[in-house]
């Protein structure tokens, strides 16, 4: 199986055009966070930005949204109505998506799932929004227990999934932990081929698949067990997705990232490398 390489930067970032202007590089939406975990979408926000996206909006409950308006100048968070996502949030989702398509055309993108928790009205609001949803997507965390109802749900969309092994079990009732190398990417890329999307199964080494071909990135420390890095892969992976980057080289492109950044971060704090300092470290694996 092919292993992703430094090279693979050159295939996505090249040298801007001096007449460049806001949104040729993408808007991305995220959205996250409930009454608990505020950090998670702001992690996968700044994650984006430093991963050369112009613009991240935040959707997330009120509490959440008021918190993550605090942490940076540079996160622009809309608050929904309640303290979690429910089915009453979903039409605002689909209007704010569509009025990010209006100021930047295509490169729009979503990230959706991070810290929004699982009770069933969220549950159903996610998979609503799943549903009704045609953009270019990244499901992440408990939206992929939403996604688990339906996973045909986003086929025909170009989409990415980003389930560590326990949540492949719940999306796929497939066991692929403890498993050999070469068993777990044969598993994954048969059940990327049925979704018609990609899916970054996140480890020691990640396994990146379409259905069709599949890839392995050896990059990252063991310190990036930490929390807050799934978020900060699902940023980067919808930041590209934003610019125009195709799934498959995306999800490929934002694991390398991750995994390079944890590793100078790990370089610099060790056992105290936080999900912030992977994220400082973005700009110095893709200059």
């Amino acid at each position: 199986m092919q292993k992703i390489t430094k090279d693979i930067l050159k295939q996505v970032y090249t040298p801007r055009p001096a007449d460049s202007h806001k949104y040729d590089y993408g808007l991305l939406l995220v959205i996250g966070g409930g009454e608990f975990y505020t950090g998670s979408p702001a992690l996968s926000a700044m994650a984006a930005f430093r991963s050369g996206v112009d613009m991240v909006q935040i959707l997330a409950p009120k509490r959440a949204a008021d918190i993550i308006a605090s942490f940076s100048p540079n996160l622009a968070a809309y608050p929904l109505k309640g303290d979690w996502l429910d089915q009453e949030d979903v039409p605002v989702l689909l209007s704010q998506t569509a009025a990010a398509r209006s100021v930047a055309g295509e490169k729009v993108a979503v990230v959706v799932g991070g810290g929004t928790g699982r009770s069933e009205q969220t549950q159903q609001a996610l998979q609503e929004f799943l549903k009704e949803t045609d953009s270019r997507i990244v499901v992440d965390a408990d939206a992929i227990y939403a996604l688990a109802k339906n996973t045909l749900s986003i086929k025909d969309q170009p989409a990415i999934i980003t389930p560590n092994s326990h949540e492949f079990f719940v999306l796929c009732n497939r066991k692929v932990a403890g498993l050999a190398l070469e068993e777990k990417a044969k598993i994954v890329q048969e059940e990327a081929g049925k979704m018609n999307s990609v899916i970054l199964l996140k480890g020691p080494i990640d396994i990146i698949s379409d259905g069709k071909t599949t890839v392995l990135d050896e990059s990252g420390t063991p310190y990036m067990a930490v929390g807050g890095t799934g978020d900060t892969l699902a940023g980067i992976a919808g930041a590209l997705l934003a610019c125009g980057i195709e799934p498959f080289l995306a999800a490929q492109t934002a694991s390398y990232i991750n995994g390079k950044a944890g590793e100078l971060a790990t370089k610099k704090f060790g056992a105290g490398m936080i999900a912030t300092d992977l994220i400082d470290c973005i700009p110095e694996v893709i200059k």
